[in-house]
Formats: C-alpha cells, structure tokens, sequence
C-alpha cells in the first residue's frame, strides 16, 4: 500500500518581491474582460484591483510604492469582485519581506523569523481585516491602514498583502501515492519610505553550523543584510576545509540570488550524501553584487553529538554499523530455542509412534497364538 502523504502547495499567481527594476507582476483588474481574467478568477475564486493613492510613486506597476513621512497616517484600498455564483470568504495577510535558503524575497506567509537588524516591523506598521465576505456577483472595496513610526525612518519598509480564498482544502490531486492540497492566492507587494535615497546594502556575517537541508546532512552559512534597502543581483561561493587541510571537501556557488531589507539567509551546502564527522571546519565565503564585495573566513565545529544526530536522521545516507552483539546472541537463543522445541517434539512423536508399533506387533501375536489353538482342539477330542 502506498503510503499518503498530506502536502499544501501554495501557488503564488501573483509574486511581487523584487526592486522595481526586476519586479514582474501581473495584476488582475475588476474591470478585466479578457478569458486570463476569467481563467485566473476561475483559480483562486476572486479577482482585484488596485486603487493607486497621490503618493504613489511609480505609475503602471502592479504594486504600491508609496512615499510616506514620519509619523504619517493613510490608509489605501483595493477592490475585490466575486464573479462567481456562490459566496466566498477572502483571507487577507500581511506580512513583512524575508529572504528564504535560495536566495528568493517571499511576500507571503512564511514561517521565517525577522532578522535582528529589522528596526520597524512591517505587520506593525500596516494593518487591515483579516477576512472579507464576497456574496456572489459583489464587489467590495478593502481598506488597509498604514501608520509610519513617528521617529522616522531611511530606506525601505517592505512587505507583502495575501489575498486567498478560504477553505481550499477541496483541491486536491493525487500523485505517485501522495495526497496534494493545491491552494492559490495573490500576493501583492507594498513599500514604503521617506525618501528618493538610494541606501547602499552592507552584508554581516552571523554564523556557520551543521545542520540539515532536506533531511539531508549540509552546512548553513547565515549572513544578514543589515541595511533597509533591496540587495540584488548576489553571488554566494562558499568552501568548506577541515581545519589544518587545504583540501575542500564541500563547496557551492548560487548566482542570481536577492536578499530583503533587513533580512537573513541561511545558505545551505550539501555534503554530498556523506556522514558528518566531528571535527573543526574553516568555512571560506565570498559574496558579491555589482561592485560590493564581502568575504569571510569563519571557523567552525561540529560535535560527535550532532554528528551522531544528523547521521542518524539522514534519509539518503547509509550507515555502516557495527555488529550488534546483544541482537545477535538474541536471535541465536531463539534459534536453539526454536531448534530444541522441535527436536523435542521430534523425539515425542518418535516414541509415540514406536508404542504404537509395539502395541500393534503384540496384538499380532496374541490374535496368531488364539488361532492356533483352536485348531488343535479337534484332535484332543
């Protein structure tokens, strides 16, 4: 029997994330007549549109990039239409920019903690209602507030508004024996700032451990981006060395990658499929955008305890173990156990059956010896 697993895919069909250079969007209006529209309305159950405010600062874009001041109140809004025949309920998120293991901005929902450089949290800052009522047929204008600090900021605050349908979890699909929940939402980008200044991004380098990718033995280089501003076009090249070697055991380069405001990464290195050893390791990094350039050289240790513990939890690598003594001696008893209980019966049935032999070969004799005397018996006479 295949084994079922449950899985929720999040399909994001619109993916704001990126400086406005590299930004791709594809936002779907009320007013939209085209079969795209109806096809993506078809998907998520709803489609939107945005009502762009005096202070936004780049025209036909499908996000907001609003120029605010310190301490400033305003609050924008977006459209929502059910096209449907059936009444639905919209979940909205708000939720500030990370940067995950690949080097890709996430807007959405994420389970990825905020870097300890961020200054103003975005779902501080930006509020709204969580969930929205469609009849069907209606159209509805959604309010979301914003409030910048009053201290005043530089740079960018970065964030991201979901727009998901409620109780998607009919969609599903199965695959190869897993049971897959497909679920779709929009993600919308908004940032916000006080200024036109371009702030340059600068990169501190946190730590280097071993841990897991995938259930997977790998190192993690964790470096953040320390400054309000997008850091793009990045390049990770990393090496690993025991400590006192030259030799490189593991190594990784990743270009094309981004980082958030204020965000971390993790930046994972596989080691191969190998088992982790316990040891002192030298992690050599280098990580370039345009003309920036950082490098560190970062010494690190693995214990004999997580060696042990991510070697044992490690689906694809193949343990060499020693015998197991206690084990062995076990299934031999068993085995002379087993081997006795049979003999033993062996025995038993052996001298049942040679009773019943004798006590057959004595009743032959009896029944031959009657038989003989009775014909003698005449002759007495």
């Amino acid at each position: 029997m295949k084994k079922r697993v449950r899985v929720i895919g999040i399909v994001l069909l619109i993916m704001l994330t990126f400086l406005p250079s590299v930004l791709f969007s594809r936002s779907v209006y009320a007013d939209d007549s085209s079969e795209a529209a109806d096809d993506v309305a078809g998907a998520t159950g709803f489609t939107y549109s945005l009502n762009f405010p005096e202070n936004q600062m780049e025209d036909n874009i499908g996000y907001y990039k609003l120029k605010m001041n310190k301490g400033q109140e305003q609050t924008i809004t977006l459209t929502l239409s059910n096209p449907s025949a059936e009444k639905i309920t919209v979940n909205i998120g708000l939720n500030g920019a990370v940067t995950n293991q690949n080097g890709v901005i996430e807007y959405g929902d994420s389970e990825i903690e905020n870097d300890a450089s961020l200054q103003f949290d975005f779902e501080d800052i930006v509020s709204g209602p969580e969930t929205v009522d469609l009849a069907a047929g209606e159209t509805k204008t959604v309010e979301i507030k914003i409030k910048m600090p009053e201290t005043g900021t530089k740079g960018v605050i970065a964030g991201g508004i979901q727009l998901m349908k409620a109780d998607q979890d009919g969609n599903v699909s199965n695959e190869g024996g897993s049971r897959i929940i497909n679920q779709y939402a929009y993600i919308i980008g908004l940032l916000l700032q006080e200024s036109d200044q371009d702030l340059t991004p600068d990169l501190k380098l946190n730590k280097v451990f071993a841990g897991q990718n995938n259930y997977r033995n790998a190192i993690f280089v964790d470096f953040s981006n320390v400054i309000p501003a997008f850091l793009n076009d990045m390049t990770v090249e990393t090496q690993i060395n025991a400590k006192g070697n030259e030799a490189v055991l593991y190594e990784r380069k990743q270009t094309a990658m981004r980082m958030a405001p204020n965000s971390f990464i993790q930046f994972p290195i596989s080691m191969n499929g190998e088992s982790m050893v316990s040891g002192t390791y030298i992690a050599n990094i280098l990580v370039t955008s345009g003309d920036q350039k950082w490098a560190w050289k970062e010494e690190f240790e693995i214990t004999q305890e997580d060696a042990d513990k991510f070697n044992e939890r490690d689906v694809g690598l193949v343990q060499e173990k020693g015998f197991n003594w206690q084990l062995i001696v076990m299934i031999v008893g068993a085995v002379l156990a087993l081997g006795g209980v049979v003999y033993g019966l062996i025995v038993f049935l052996r001298k049942k059956q040679q009773k019943k032999e004798q006590a057959e070969k004595l009743a032959r004799k009896k029944k031959k010896a009657n038989g003989t005397k009775s014909k003698k018996r005449p002759l007495d006479e």
